[in-house]
């Protein structure tokens, strides 16, 4: 099974940590948004998206990418996220906000086949956060990224048998 991810982490590396792990557990392949080659996507069978959250939602240079993308035919796919703050609404398993609801709705716009989404606490010091030393200090930390192995070892379940192979 071939599978990609595609993310951007800006300030504090905390989506390229939480990247890195999901990489390792699914043996992926790492790009950001301008690195990817729209023609190529159909060569991987997985493909997942993230970056951190920016005033509720992931970043443009991932959202203007997904907007480029043709249809996705149900190529499976998941999405990550990290984020200074809590979203105001109750946390759903693995810690997904709906800090990932438009990224989600642009992926089912497209035909993809969602099969999982995370998303954990990020350091930030954005705006007024960085004249009280920041927020969510220390995070991603070691039980954020274990957690996100657990979650790409459970994409792996969600897969059918032989799939990609």
């Amino acid at each position: 099974m071939k599978t990609l991810i595609i993310y951007i982490s800006i300030h504090h590396g905390n989506t390229e940590k939480i990247a890195k792990e999901i990489a390792e557990v699914l043996d992926a392949k790492l790009l950001k948004p301008w690195e990817v080659n729209e023609d190529n996507l159909s060569e991987y069978d997985l493909i997942g998206f993230g970056s951190g959250v920016y005033f509720g939602k992931h970043h443009k240079s991932l959202l203007s990418l997904i907007d480029r993308l043709p249809e996705a035919e149900n190529r499976k796919t998941f999405i990550f996220s990290t984020s200074g703050m809590r979203n105001g609404i109750a946390q759903r398993p693995h810690g997904s906000s709906d800090f990932n609801q438009l990224l989600k709705e642009k992926l089912l716009q497209k035909d993809f086949d969602l099969i999982g989404e995370f998303s954990c606490r990020g350091f930030d010091t954005y705006g007024p956060f960085k004249f009280i030393g920041g927020i969510s200090k220390g995070r991603p930390n070691k039980e954020d990224l274990g957690k996100a192995r657990k979650f790409a070892q459970e994409l792996l379940v969600k897969l059918p048998a032989g799939y990609g192979i």
